[in-house]
């Protein structure tokens, strides 16, 4: 499998060449660029560039010398932050400049938090004492060890010619085929990201599926990768180079998946980088070995108040990758089994916030048919782009159109008073301590709870609500803390993506009703400055208490919108609660609020409607008058 190199996107690569004074900075980057050793070179060049032909991935590189005075310290670190890649020098004939790198420089480049990989270089090889014994592997290993960031090391004489052009190379290979991303150099195994890749890309390469790839297979992404076919021979030898070292690595149908890893590590170990990350771009992969953006661009644009929803297909996809990873048949996914099913992408997606804890699992921990096909509708709501990467990662091979369709605006849904979404998204509201994480908790199955614990960020959850009538719609519910409200309310597109709010209170606290009745005329009010006016309901918590109930009823009326949903967690009472979100969210025309300066301006507005209309019919009148008249004048002068 011979590695042909395949570069990276970038149209420059910017080395930086640092270190101490005297140490051959200039001289190595004059050499370098002019294929000869500088009898005089200033003390410090001007960016030097070498054209795309220098090397043999077309990629040019710009040399930025420096300078180590201390009062160019501020521009050095500059330099430094704008690098692609660092050459950090000393000089083989001072022992002392060799001292400073792990004394001052390496600590100096992680203080100034730089992420550029670096080239460790000694220069001055031709001037190093003839009693010089150690070599280089035996002064750099313990200082590589240390700092990983050094992705290799190399020595050099710039007035002999010797291994000064290797510098630039290792330097540019240093960006275009990192080792970091690819390779533990500690564990000397590959990265695990780096392994699920190589898995996505060795299971799309298995046309037959047997977990092998034969001899024709092999021959198929050799094509692909570096366009040009393994002769017979060939595969042979690798086979034969696999199963030496790796008895599992193949078998009679082919190599195996363990056989496809070891190959690449032992191309690493050798220093191959390039066979592998040019695998790894073939097949859509950038630097960070994540699929590219172009394989993630979704063609539709959407207003504020649309939303991303999966189609019928990609729904069914799913569906089938579930019953795939449900190896015992138990109508649910172990921990174990969604680890497998996404084995092919970088991580798995819902092990951090907002998917962990976002839907209802058995008491051990599994996720059901449900909580799973949920968890894809909340990834695509909120973020349809990693949706569809992972839709790609677990094996979908059809576009973003196939997989998405764009939902009808909000204004529309109002002005035909229905709306056809299978998904809506709720936002929770309320003060302090009013009930709403316990609310998003019972939603998901979760056991109450006496302990009161405030949420300081936002918080989803979500699940399948059957209502009444047999249909079932997929709720989003998203807690927002007291405390963001405001900060969600700048953005004046903020409730563009809310199908129906709900205000949560404490009933038997006076003050909590009062600041939930204050947050729905915020709301209220946002939604008539903007446009995105949304059904409201209020949520009466902790009915098992004292209920204060004094005039929510009629301030509710006063807004237009229902009388509260009364609720307790506790005693497990939820009032079809949920079933009463859905509905109003159903009724885009109904249950949205109004300030008394909406209603006003409402009343306003209908009584210049009124006024235009009574102008018109007046109008109206008064031609048709004189037409009338116009008509006897005529007949008149006529009979005369």
């Amino acid at each position: 499998m011979p590695g042909s190199s395949t570069s990276s996107s970038r149209t420059n690569i910017r080395v930086v060449v640092v270190g101490d004074r005297a140490t051959g900075k200039s001289s190595l980057i004059a050499a370098a660029a002019s294929e000869s050793f500088p009898i005089q070179v200033q003390p410090v060049l001007p960016p030097t560039r070498l054209p795309p032909d220098f090397y043999p991935d077309n990629v040019p590189l710009t040399l930025i010398d420096t300078s180590s005075s201390l009062e160019n310290r501020g521009k050095l670190a500059e330099e430094l932050k704008r690098a692609d890649v660092v050459v950090l020098t000393y000089a083989c004939d001072q022992p002392a400049t060799l001292k400073r790198l792990t004394t001052f420089w390496l600590y100096e480049l992680r203080r100034l938090e730089i992420k550029a990989p670096v080239i460790v270089v000694g220069c001055k090889l031709d001037k190093r004492d003839e009693e010089y014994h150690m070599s280089l592997e035996q002064v750099m290993a313990p200082i590589m060890q240390q700092f990983r960031e050094i992705e290799t090391c190399i020595e050099c004489s710039a007035a002999n010619m010797l291994q000064v052009p290797e510098v630039f190379y290792y330097a540019q290979k240093a960006v275009l085929h990192p080792t970091a991303p690819l390779f533990d150099q500690e564990t000397q195994t590959l990265k695990p990201r780096c392994v699920r890749a190589l898995k996505r890309i060795f299971i799309l390469c298995d046309h037959d599926m047997d977990d092998a790839l034969n001899d024709e297979e092999l021959n198929e992404f050799q094509v692909r990768c570096f366009n040009a076919p393994l002769q017979p021979a060939e595969i042979v030898e690798v086979k034969r180079v696999v199963q030496e070292k790796l008895g599992e690595g193949v078998n009679d149908l082919g190599l195996t998946l363990t056989g496809f890893l070891y190959l690449h590590a032992l191309f690493i170990e050798k220093g191959r980088l390039e066979t592998t990350w040019t695998v790894l771009r073939k097949f859509g992969y950038d630097d960070e070995i994540k699929l590219r953006d172009p394989y993630l661009s979704i063609p539709f644009k959407k207003a504020p108040d649309q939303n991303m929803e999966l189609t019928s297909e990609a729904m069914e996809f799913l569906k089938g990758v579930f019953s795939t990873y449900d190896g015992d048949k138990d109508g649910v996914l172990q921990y174990s089994e969604l680890v497998e099913l996404f084995s092919t992408a970088p991580e798995s997606p819902w092990e951090e916030a907002p998917y962990k804890d976002a839907v209802d699992r058995t008491p051990m921990g599994c996720l059901s048919l449900s909580g799973y096909l949920c968890e894809w509708a909340l990834m695509t709501l909120l973020n349809p782009n990693q949706s569809l990467a992972n839709l790609i990662y677990i094996g979908y091979n059809c576009d973003a159109a196939s997989a998405f369709h764009v939902t009808r605006r909000r204004s529309v849904d109002r002005k035909k008073q229905r709306t056809e979404r299978d998904v809506h998204q709720c936002f929770v509201f309320g003060p302090k301590n009013a009930g709403k994480s316990t609310l998003l908790k019972s939603f998901v199955g979760r056991p109450f709870s006496e302990n009161y614990r405030p949420t300081s960020s936002d918080w989803y959850v979500v699940n399948v609500v059957n209502q009444a009538a047999g249909t079932r719609k997929t709720l989003v519910l998203r807690e927002i803390p007291e405390d963001e409200v405001k900060n969600l309310l700048s953005d004046k597109k903020s409730l563009a993506a809310c199908d129906v709010a709900v205000f949560v209170y404490d009933s038997s606290d006076e003050n909590s009703l009062k600041r939930a009745s204050e947050l729905l005329k915020d709301v209220a009010r946002q939604g008539e400055e903007t446009g995105f006016g949304v059904p409201c309901l209020f949520i009466a918590a902790k009915d098992d208490l004292d209920s204060y109930s004094n005039g929510i009823k009629d301030s509710a009326k006063d807004m237009g919108i229902d009388a509260p949903v009364h609720v307790s967690v506790k005693e497990r009472d939820l009032n079809n609660v949920f079933q009463r979100i859905v509905l109003a969210a159903d009724r885009p025309h109904l249950n949205i609020p109004e300030t008394e300066v909406g209603q006003n301006r409402k009343l306003y507005r209908h009584f210049v409607s009124r006024s235009l209309m009574f102008v018109s019919v007046a109008a109206a009148v008064a031609v048709v008058g004189l037409a009338a008249y116009r008509s006897y004048a005529a007949k008149k002068n006529t009979s005369s």
